[in-house]
C-alpha cells in the first residue's frame, strides 16, 4: 500500500466506529489519487501522507517521497509557518474549516500562491492531526496583478490624455476626463450624469447628431466628423469628433467619444481660403507685381512662424540640451501636483548635480563640459518614463519630476541614474567619468509646491555629497540637524591634528601557519573633548568632503610607520604595518613619493608597509589604478584589496593589479560555520587568490569555528576580536612581545 493511501481498519481502530469496507477504502483512495487539488494528512507538523497532486504542486516527485517531510519546508520561512498556525488552529479547533490564500514554497525554492483549506481530524484533540487541501492559484494571482497594472495604465492614459474623452449611455455622461471638461469650460465633475444636449447649439443639431452618429455605431462602425458645438458660456467651438460603440450589438452599454478643438485650425483654413481668393483677383489685374508681393508675404509668414517657434523654444526649453527649463518645469509641476492632489498620489522631485564638474570645465574647456551635459541629458531621458519630466536649471544642475512615484520607485530610478552616469563619456577624443549626487523630495510629505520641494531636494542633494558623493539621499527632517552637526564636526576636525586629538590603534594580524603576529592594521581614532569618541564612519566622510583627508591620511601613514620603527628599535621582530587608503588619497599623484619619503625618514623597509584600498576604489578607474599600483610596487610597497567580495571585481583587471593580498570581508566570515553560501564564497576567494599567487587574510574572526574553517581552507592570515580588539600602541607592544597568540 503506498504511503499516501488511506489505511485499512486495524487494532487501533475505535471499536465504536464503523469499519470501512475494502470497496469504500478503494473509492476514497481513487478520490485522493484523481482529485484536482493537493490533499495531505499532517500530524505533529509532519506530512504523514498525501496524494500525487499535492506532491506535484510542491515538485517532490512521487507522493510517497513526501511522507515524513516537515510541513515547515512547505513555507517560505519560519515566520510564515508560525503565522499560519496562529491563524488557522483556533478556527479549526472550533470545528470550522480554515481557508486562506497564502504564499507557499516549492522544493525548488520557488514561492507561489495557493488556496489552502485545513480541517482537524478531531477538533477536540489536535494531536490527531489535520487534513489540508491545496489549490495552486499562482498563475491566477499573477494574472490578476497584470490586469490591475493594465487597468491602472489605462486610467492614467485616460486622465492625462490631451484630447477630450467622454463616455455616454443613453446620451448621458457616465464618465469624462479633465481635458473634456476644460475644453467646454466645465468644472471637474460638473458634467457627470448630464445630457449631451447642453454642448449642442440647438435642439435640431442634437437630434441630427443622434441620427448621423448612432446609425454607424449600431453597425459596428466608428463615426468621425466635424461638428460645431457649444461651450458652457454659449460660445461656439469647432470640434473633430470620433465615436465608437462599446458593444455594437447592445447600444445600451454606451459609447466612447473623443473630441479635439479644431476651431483655430478651421479659422486659419477659412482665412487662408479668403486670402487666396483675394490674391487670385489681384493676380488677374497685376500679375507681375503681385507675384513678387505674394512671395514676399509667404516668406514673411514663414519667418514669423519660425520666430514664434524660436521664441517658444527659448521661453520653455534649455538651448544647450533641449530639456525643459525652469519655466516649463514650473508649469508641469503645477499640473502634476494638482492631479496628484485629486488622485491622492505621491510625486518625487529629484535634484541631480555632477560631482566636481567644475574640474572638467577648468581642465578640458567648456566645450567638452557642454558635450558631457548634452550626453548626460540624453541618458537621463532614456531611463525615465514618458510622463516624467527631465529639466535643466543651469550649469550641471538637473531636476527630474516623477508623477505617481513612491519612495521605492524613486530609489530604484536613482540607482539607475547613478549607474547610467558611471558609463564613461566619449567626448572629443576624451574618455571621462562623472558621478552625480542626487537629492529626493516627496510630495506631499516634504511640501505642496515646487519651491518647497526644490528646497528639500536641494538640501538632500548636498547631504548626498556630504555622504561621499556618487549617491542619492531622501530629504528628512533630520537633515538640517545633521548638516549643522556635520558643520560643527568639520570645524572641529580642522583643528584635531594641531590639538593632538587623533591617535592610532592597532589590531594584530596572525599567520595561520604559525599562530604568530605577522602584521598590524593601523586604525584611526578621534577623541574630542566635547563630542567624545567620534566614530571613523562619521568623521572620515567629513574629512573627504572638506578637503582634510590628504593631510590626515599623510599623518596616519607617517604615525603608523614611526610606530613600527619604534617597535623594531626596541627589539621587536619586524612585522607588516597595514594602513587604509581613501579614494582621494589613492588618486593623489603625489602618493607614491609621499610614502617613499615617510619610509626613508623612519628607516623602515618598503616591504613592511601594506596599503589597503577598497575593491570599489580599485575598480572605479581600473586603468588609472593599475598605473598607480605599478608605481607603488616598483618602489617596493605592498598593496592589498580590502573588503574583497563586496563589490564587482573584474578578474581581467584583478590579475593585472600589483596586489599582494586579498582581505576577505567580515560579512562573509561572520556566518561561514552555518551558511553554505558564505562557505562557498570564502573558499572560492582563497582558491582564486592562491591561483593568482596572492595571500589572503580574513577579518572579523570571532570564534574557534571560524578559525578552524579558514585554516582548513588554506587562508594565509586572520584578524579579529577572537585574538584581540584594536589596541593603543603601548598595549599592542605587550601583545607583540608574546609573539604567538594561539597554538597549532
Amino acid at each position: 500500500m503506498p504511503p499516501y493511501a488511506i489505511p485499512p481498519p486495524g487494532p487501533d481502530t475505535d471499536p465504536g466506529a464503523s469499519v470501512e469496507t475494502p470497496n469504500t477504502l478503494r473509492e476514497l483512495q481513487l478520490v485522493m489519487d484523481h482529485a484536482g487539488v493537493g490533499i495531505a494528512f499532517i500530524k505533529q507538523r509532519t506530512v504523514v501522507r498525501c496524494n500525487q497532486q499535492f506532491s506535484d504542486i510542491f515538485g517532490d516527485g512521487e507522493a510517497f517521497g513526501m511522507a515524513g517531510q516537515s510541513s515547515r519546508s512547505l513555507y517560505p520561512d519560519s515566520d510564515a509557518f508560525r503565522a499560519l498556525g496562529e491563524a488557522a488552529y483556533p478556527v479549526m479547533a472550533a470545528g470550522i474549516a480554515y481557508q486562506s490564500e497564502l504564499l507557499l514554497k516549492r522544493r525548488t525554492g520557488q514561492i507561489f500562491w495557493a488556496h489552502v483549506t485545513g480541517t482537524l481530524v478531531d477538533p477536540a484533540d489536535t494531536e490527531q492531526g489535520s487534513v489540508w487541501v491545496i489549490d495552486d492559484i499562482d498563475a491566477q494571482k499573477h494574472a490578476q496583478a497584470q490586469l490591475q497594472t493594465v487597468l491602472a495604465q489605462q486610467q492614467l492614459i485616460f486622465s492625462n490624455a490631451m484630447v477630450g474623452i467622454v463616455f455616454l449611455r443613453d446620451r448621458k455622461v457616465t464618465q469624462c476626463n479633465g481635458h473634456f471638461e476644460q475644453l467646454f469650460g466645465y468644472a471637474p465633475g460638473e458634467l457627470q450624469g448630464s445630457s449631451s444636449r447642453q454642448w449642442y447649439l440647438t435642439e435640431e443639431d442634437w437630434i441630427v447628431a443622434g441620427e448621423q452618429c448612432y446609425a454607424p455605431l449600431s453597425e459596428g462602425r466608428s463615426f468621425q466628423g466635424e461638428m460645431m458645438l457649444r461651450k458652457k458660456d454659449g460660445s461656439a467651438i469647432c470640434c473633430d469628433v470620433r465615436a465608437k460603440a462599446i458593444d455594437p450589438g447592445n447600444l445600451g452599454l454606451g459609447s466612447i467619444w473623443i473630441t479635439m478643438d479644431i476651431t483655430a485650425r478651421k479659422q486659419a483654413e477659412e482665412a487662408l481660403v479668403q486670402v487666396r481668393e483675394d490674391l487670385e483677383h489681384q493676380v488677374l489685374a497685376r500679375t507681375a507685381e503681385l507675384r513678387s508681393t505674394v512671395l514676399a508675404l509667404e516668406q514673411k509668414i514663414v519667418e514669423q512662424v519660425q520666430a514664434e517657434r524660436q521664441i517658444q523654444q527659448l521661453a520653455h526649453f534649455d538651448p544647450l540640451t533641449g530639456l525643459p527649463n525652469r519655466t516649463l518645469l514650473g508649469e508641469r509641476c503645477s499640473q502634476v501636483l494638482s492631479l496628484a492632489q485629486r488622485q491622492r498620489q505621491t510625486v518625487a522631485l529629484m535634484f541631480l548635480d555632477l560631482d566636481h564638474f567644475k574640474n572638467v570645465n577648468d581642465s578640458l574647456g567648456h566645450g567638452v563640459g557642454d558635450d558631457v551635459l548634452v550626453e548626460l541629458a540624453r541618458r537621463l531621458r532614456a531611463v525615465v518614463r514618458e510622463q516624467d519630466t527631465v529639466a535643466r536649471l543651469g550649469g550641471d544642475e538637473f531636476v527630474l519630476l516623477l508623477p505617481d512615484t513612491d519612495r521605492t520607485g524613486a530609489a530604484h530610478l536613482a540607482v539607475k541614474l547613478l549607474e547610467t552616469a558611471l558609463v564613461p563619456f566619449q567626448v572629443q577624443a576624451q574618455e571621462l567619468t562623472v558621478t552625480p549626487s542626487i537629492g529626493i523630495a516627496m510630495y506631499p510629505d516634504n511640501g505642496g509646491a515646487l519651491d518647497a520641494l526644490s528646497r528639500c531636494a536641494d538640501a538632500a542633494m548636498y547631504r548626498a555629497k556630504a555622504m561621499g558623493r556618487n549617491a542619492y539621499c531622501f530629504y528628512t527632517s533630520e537633515i538640517q540637524q545633521q548638516t549643522d552637526s556635520a558643520l560643527r564636526l568639520g570645524n572641529a576636525l580642522r583643528r584635531a591634528l594641531e590639538r593632538d586629538q587623533l591617535s592610532l590603534h592597532f589590531q594584530p594580524q596572525i599567520a595561520l601557519a604559525s599562530g604568530k603576529i605577522v602584521g598590524a592594521e593601523a586604525l584611526l581614532r578621534w577623541n574630542h573633548p566635547d563630542f567624545g569618541a567620534v566614530p571613523p564612519s562619521q568623521f572620515i566622510p567629513i574629512a573627504e568632503s572638506g578637503g582634510l583627508i590628504l593631510p590626515i591620511g599623510a599623518w596616519v601613514i607617517r604615525s603608523a610607520v614611526r610606530q613600527l620603527s619604534e617597535w623594531i628599535s626596541r627589539g621587536m621582530e619586524p612585522i607588516t604595518m597595514a594602513v587604509n587608503l581613501s579614494a582621494i588619497q589613492f588618486r593623489d599623484a603625489g602618493l607614491p613619493q609621499l610614502v617613499t619619503d615617510i619610509l626613508q625618514e623612519a628607516n623602515v623597509a618598503p616591504r613592511l608597509l601594506e596599503l589597503e584600498l577598497t575593491e570599489g576604489v580599485a575598480m572605479n578607474d581600473a586603468p588609472g589604478a593599475i598605473a598607480i599600483m605599478a608605481e607603488l610596487h616598483r618602489r617596493g610597497i605592498r598593496l592589498s584589496i580590502d573588503d574583497f567580495g563586496t563589490g564587482y571585481s573584474s578578474l581581467a583587471h584583478l590579475k593585472r593589479f600589483q596586489i599582494y593580498k586579498l582581505k576577505i570581508d567580515q560579512t562573509f566570515v561572520r556566518d561561514i560555520t552555518v551558511d553554505q553560501d558564505d562557505k562557498a564564497i570564502v573558499s572560492a576567494i582563497i582558491s582564486m587568490a592562491e591561483s593568482l599567487g596572492m595571500q589572503t587574510i580574513a577579518e572579523g574572526v570571532e570564534t574557534q569555528g571560524q578559525l578552524d574553517f579558514l585554516r582548513a581552507r588554506g587562508c594565509t592570515e586572520v584578524q579579529g576580536y577572537y585574538f584581540s580588539p584594536p589596541l593603543p600602541g603601548t598595549e599592542f607592544e605587550s601583545l607583540l612581545r608574546r609573539g604567538t597568540l594561539f597554538q597549532l
